[in-house]
This record gives C-alpha cells, sequence and structure tokens, in this order.
C-alpha cells in the first residue's frame, strides 16, 4: 500500500524537484533547433533518392516485362 502524503507535502516535493531542473541556454535550444532542421533536410533527400530510385528501377522492370 502507497503512503499517503499531504497536499502541502506534494506540493514542496514538487517544487523541490522543478528547482532541480537544468534548463537548456538560449544558444542550446538555438543550435539543437538548426541540428533537427539539418538532419530533417538530409533525410528528406535521402528519402528523395532512394524513391527515385525505386521508380525509376519498377519503369524499367515494367517497361522490359511489357
Amino acid at each position: 500500500m502507497a503512503a499517503k502524503t499531504n497536499p502541502f507535502q506534494f506540493i514542496q516535493q514538487t517544487r523541490a524537484e522543478i528547482a532541480k531542473v537544468v534548463w537548456p541556454t538560449r544558444r542550446e535550444v538555438l543550435l539543437t533547433t538548426v541540428m533537427v532542421f539539418i538532419m530533417a533536410s538530409l533525410t528528406a533527400v535521402f528519402f528523395f533518392f532512394v524513391d527515385l530510385l525505386i521508380r525509376t528501377g519498377l519503369e524499367t522492370l515494367l517497361r522490359l516485362a511489357g
């Protein structure tokens, strides 16, 4: 059975835990945001070429079979 905590203790414990959080700096947020956009762009380009390769291969295969 879980120990009961009164609401006042719960609020104190919650505030103590929130105080331990280390928030990122503006520079860290900017850098990680830029990295996400770069990685998303690279992934989009990669899948564009994979799609192009598969489509070209299938078109060639269907042209040869037909």
